[in-house]
């Protein structure tokens, strides 16, 4: 029976190359010299480090900018709170997403079968695979999934015939 996986996975490579790329920028720009701007990756999370809140904007702004250069789409990030982390300083963690978390599955599964389209999708783990009876179908489903969730960058694999 045909079908594909809907999954929710960033480029790992590409987001370390863009934030070496970030804190190269930092260490020659103009207006960040003599700060503790900053920017760092740990497993899924980009932490940034600035005097104030207007300088984590800034890195923030170049981070985009880079991702974006090198094909990450920008909602894989969420922006958390910007934190105090001592002294004068600031520091903002960002998420990459990674995964469809369950309410997402959720969402893609209703719109699927508010659909009038002949498939099914089924939440497995992080991603939702979808299982219809023909080709066709399952590109109609590609294309409403696409459309409805666009809050979401969501990548198609495993398509099988």
């Amino acid at each position: 029976m045909p079908s594909f996986d809907t999954v929710l996975e960033a480029d790992f490579v590409e987001v370390k190359n863009a934030i070496d790329q970030v804190a190269r920028e930092i260490g020659t720009r103009f207006d960040f010299k003599g700060t503790s701007a900053a920017i760092e990756l740990k497993d899924k999370e980009i932490i940034l480090h600035g005097d104030a809140d207007f300088q984590l904007q800034q890195i923030d702004d170049v981070l985009r900018g880079k991702l974006t250069k090198r094909g990450v789409d920008a909602r894989f990030l969420d922006v958390g709170k910007v934190e105090k982390a001592g002294g004068d300083k600031v520091k903002q963690v960002v998420k990459v997403r990674n995964g469809i978390s369950t309410e997402d599955g959720k969402k893609i599964q209703q719109v699927i079968k508010g659909s009038k389209i002949k498939v099914q999708g089924a939440i497995q783990g992080d991603a939702v695979r979808v299982t219809g009876a023909k080709r066709d179908d399952l590109q109609a489903a590609m294309a409403l999934i696409k459309s409805e969730l666009k809050d979401l960058p969501l990548s198609f694999n495993n398509f099988r015939d």
